[in-house]
């Protein structure tokens, strides 16, 4: 890809985008002197790239026949074998199709990317292989993952796996089904505003958004760095933990992750089984009565609370008035961090150490030219991203991520007297997936509506799991667990306790 000489035409229109006026003799000064920093480019487009190894062979696999993927869950599925042994031998697990399988197709939900083939493993991909996992497949997620119902991919609706014609939730919406459905024992979902809880609340299973930075985001299409996270899906809290034992600590590529902890050395399955007998539990006020919350899964958490009680832990209401406003700081973090980042960034933007896949970077350049073919919300959210960049800069974006820190330490006050915080996932049961032709409002109103509970923990960066916890209606309902930073431990022995209690779908 030789970058040629600029012309004098291509130098007045980069002048003029950022305001500059030049006169006929400023173009050849201009010219003259950018001459050295275009070889430079050119020497960089000369020398390999730099990228990790890919270990496992494999093949591109298959794209399934409607007739084998009834709730259209699955992208491509595959067969690629791991190691011939480790903790996750025998286990089959999904990825999600923002996350770099290589030499497997990758769209993210999305007809622009779509023919896009990874040419490396994304970190958690090559963990799972090293432990003897096997990866089924890709599973599709809504495009570009911005959404929290199932109806936004390029490829058509994920249906829920106890109701057809509903959301599966989303973004992570194809690997909740599959594990719901036991075709998979595991998957890997991403969170950037809930999108493992989700749609793990609304297929019941169970899915935990660990702490900001503890399983490692390389090789995964980034929304914003500073709500992005991946992570483990599946049926019961043990394999969970397992899951995340696996693919959880540094990589040396990602710059999320500002901790030390090192790969293989995390346990989160000992001491899964010891009770919560005199744990401390409290359930936040503020995560009820949202608008849109409905009675019966308000009710359900609730009779979760009195289940604790009956196990042996302090079960106490508590208030985090500063809960209410977490989905407000998300929208300015969110909206122009994905418009710098993900859009206009070209998937990762600049200015940080990170693992670029350039070709992923190569296949994004130029969207502009195919923006009608991007979904309503991230049409919506780029709209917005790019006004008040043109207005403000990035002051709202800085002052939503100030207070932030109070956000945090609101949840930590009250994290340093209670074992974890409660309250349901979503506000609601699984939604009727919007028809083809839904009005614009509709099939966003779809997409963004239950976010309430699960985008605090996003910008507060605390683990949080969500535990199936009862039915209504056929449909099942979660309830969120979330902990101290880098206590996943601790969640998890609760979260567990809950579910050997019972059967979920009796309670």
């Amino acid at each position: 890809m030789t970058v040629p000489t600029l012309t004098p035409d291509q130098l007045l229109d980069a002048a003029d985008r950022v305001g500059l006026s030049l006169t006929p003799d400023d173009v050849d000064s201009y010219l003259g002197l950018l001459a050295p920093y275009m070889n430079a480019y050119n020497l960089v487009d000369s020398m390999p790239d730099n990228l990790p190894v890919v270990k496992y062979p494999r093949t591109p696999g298959v794209f399934p026949p409607a007739a084998e993927n009834v709730h259209n869950a699955w992208y491509v599925k595959t067969s690629i074998k791991g190691a011939p042994q480790g903790a996750l031998a025998g286990k089959r697990v999904a990825i999600k199709d923002n996350v770099m399988v290589a030499g497997v197709p990758m769209m993210n939900g999305n007809a622009i990317l779509e023919g896009y083939v990874p040419d490396i493993d994304a970190t958690v991909v090559t963990r799972i292989l090293d432990a003897g996992g096997e990866i089924a497949g890709k599973t599709h997620c809504e495009n570009y993952c911005i959404s929290g119902g199932s109806h936004t991919n390029a490829k058509g609706p994920v249906h829920n796996p106890y109701k057809r014609g509903y959301s599966s939730g989303g973004s992570s919406s194809g690997s909740a089904v599959v594990v719901s459905l036991g075709e998979v024992d595991m998957a890997i979902g991403g969170d950037q505003g809930g999108s493992i809880r989700m749609p793990a609340a609304w297929c019941g299973i169970v899915g935990m958004k660990a702490t900001h930075g503890l399983v490692p985001y390389s090789g995964i299409m980034p929304i914003e760095i500073t709500v992005d996270h991946t992570g483990p899906m599946t049926k019961n809290v043990r394999d969970n933990a397992l899951l995340l034992e696996v693919i959880a600590g540094v990589d040396g590529y990602d710059p999320r992750q500002f901790h030390e902890r090192q790969p293989g050395t995390l346990d989160y399955t000992t001491g899964i089984d010891g009770g919560v007998k005199g744990m401390r539990i409290g359930i936040v006020k503020e995560g009820f009565g949202h608008r849109g919350a409905e009675a019966d899964v308000e009710a359900c958490v609730q009779r979760a609370g009195e289940r604790f009680r009956a196990l042996g832990a302090i079960v106490e209401e508590i208030s985090i008035p500063e809960h209410l406003v977490g989905p407000a700081l998300w929208v300015p973090i969110g909206a122009e961090g994905l418009t710098q980042t993900m859009m206009l960034g070209d998937g990762y933007g600049a200015s940080r150490r990170d693992l670029y896949v350039t070709s992923l970077i190569d296949k994004l350049h130029g969207w502009e030219l195919r923006a009608d073919q991007l979904s309503e919300t991230t049409k919506l959210l780029t709209v917005l991203g790019v006004h008040m960049q043109k207005y403000y800069g990035t002051r709202f974006y800085g002052k939503a991520t100030n207070i932030a820190r109070r956000l945090t330490a609101a949840y930590d006050a009250q994290l340093a007297q209670y074992d974890v915080l409660m309250m349901p996932t979503m506000l609601m049961k699984a939604t009727p997936i919007p028809p083809a032709d839904a009005p614009r409002e509709l099939y966003v109103r779809r997409a963004m509506e239950m976010i309430s509970n699960t985008s605090p923990f996003d910008i507060s960066h605390h683990p949080a799991l969500t535990v199936p916890c009862g039915m209504s209606e056929g449909l099942p309902i979660g309830m969120m667990l979330i902990g101290r930073h880098f206590d996943e431990a601790k969640v998890y022995r609760v979260g567990y306790a809950f579910e050997q209690s019972g059967d979920w779908q009796g309670m």
